[in-house]
C-alpha cells in the first residue's frame, strides 16, 4: 500500500539484504509469461517490449531480489533502447523534479540531493537505478503526489482541492481525477477490512466511501494513483518515441488496477505491459495459475533470501 499504510523500519536485515544482492542469480528467481504460458526469462520482456509503450514494475518494497531484478531490467531496456527511455518512480514527488533534475545533471551534490528529494529510508534500495540513468543521460521521472495534498484529500474531498494555488496543482493530477470503482474499488475496501458495497456499480454517486475514520482513504489512493498516470502521460505526449519503465508497489498496478487503469484516463492509445513480483513460500515449485491474474509476466522471488527491512 502507500506510504500511510506503508511504514519503513530499517534494521540489521537491511545490510545483510545488501551483501546478499551481490550473490542473487537466476536460481534466486522465476519469470512467467502468463501469455506464452511458460517460464521465461528478462531478456524476452525486453524483448516484448517492442510492442509496448509503458513497463510496470510491480515490486514489493522490502523485497531485495526484487531490486535486484528492476536493476537488471533496467539495464536491460537501456541496452536495447539507448537514450529513449525514462525511469518513472512512485517513490518520488512531483515537487522534487527539479531536484532530481539537478542531480542528474551533476549541479548539486548527493548529499542536498538525498535530503531536498525526501527520499524514501531504503533509499539504497533505489540508488543503483538513479545512478544508472545519471550516468547514461536518462531521464527520472519524479511521478507521485506529495502526501501533503492526499491527506488534503482524504480529510476533505477533492473539492477541496481546487482551493490550492495554480503552483500547488501542478503536483498532482489534474482536477477532477477519477476515483477507484469496480474491483479494484473492491479490493481497497476488503484490504481495509470495510463490507463491500452490494452494488457492482461503485462508481454510483450513493456507493459508500470507504474511510479511516473520518479519512476516505479511496480519495487519497485515487490521487495518488492518478497522479502516477498523469506523470506518465504527459511525459509520453511529448516523448512518443521513447519506452517507460514505471516502479511502484505491486497494488499500484496488479492486475491491471490503479496507475495501471488511469493511465487510460489520459491517454488511451499508451499500451502498457504489466510485471507483478512477490514471493511465495512454495517457490521453487510455484503454481502460476496462483498468481496470473496479476499481470503480464509474473515473477517470483525466493522467500529465503532476507528482506531489505521488516515492516
Amino acid at each position: 500500500m502507500k506510504k500511510y499504510i506503508f511504514l519503513l523500519f530499517i534494521c540489521p536485515l537491511f545490510f545483510t539484504a545488501l551483501n546478499a544482492q551481490e550473490k542473487l542469480s537466476e536460481a534466486n528467481y522465476r519469470v512467467y509469461s502468463v501469455k506464452q504460458g511458460k517460464e521465461v526469462s528478462l531478456k524476452e520482456i525486453t524483448a516484448d517490449m517492442d510492442n509496448y509503450d509503458v513497463l510496470f514494475f510491480g515490486e514489493e518494497h522490502n523485497d531485495s531480489v526484487t531490486h535486484f531484478l528492476e536493476q537488471s531490467m533496467f539495464r536491460l531496456m537501456q541496452a536495447k533502447y539507448g537514450d529513449k527511455l525514462a525511469l518513472s518512480m512512485e517513490m518520488f514527488d512531483r515537487d522534487v523534479q527539479t531536484v532530481m533534475d539537478e542531480y542528474l545533471s551533476g549541479a548539486i551534490r548527493e548529499k542536498n540531493f538525498t535530503k531536498d528529494a525526501r527520499v524514501w529510508s531504503n533509499y539504497r534500495d533505489y540508488k543503483p537505478m538513479v545512478e544508472f540513468a545519471k550516468e547514461k543521460g536518462l531521464y527520472v521521472i519524479c511521478a507521485n503526489a506529495p502526501s501533503r495534498y492526499t491527506n488534503i484529500a482524504g480529510r476533505k474531498g477533492q473539492d477541496s482541492l481546487k482551493l490550492l494555488s495554480k503552483t500547488a496543482k501542478q503536483y498532482f493530477a489534474p482536477l477532477p481525477y477519477k476515483i477507484a470503482t469496480g474491483d479494484y474499488y473492491n479490493k481497497l475496501m476488503e484490504m481495509s477490512g470495510h463490507t463491500v458495497s452490494p452494488t457492482k456499480d461503485t462508481a454510483k454517486p450513493k456507493a459508500p466511501a470507504m474511510s479511516m475514520g473520518n479519512f476516505d482513504l479511496i480519495t487519497a489512493q485515487s490521487l495518488w494513483d492518478a497522479t502516477m498516470a498523469y506523470s506518465i502521460a504527459r511525459y509520453y505526449k511529448k516523448h512518443k518515441d521513447h519506452k517507460i519503465m514505471q516502479v511502484n508497489g505491486r497494488f499500484h498496478s496488479d492486475q491491471g488496477f490503479a496507475v495501471a487503469a488511469q493511465l487510460a484516463n489520459y491517454n488511451k492509445k499508451i499500451k502498457r505491459l504489466i510485471i507483478s513480483t512477490g514471493s511465495d513460500d512454495a517457490f521453487p515449485n510455484i503454481n502460476w495459475a496462483d498468481h496470473k491474474k496479476d499481470g503480464d509476466y509474473i515473477i517470483i522471488t525466493d522467500p529465503k533470501v532476507p528482506r531489505t527491512y521488516t515492516e
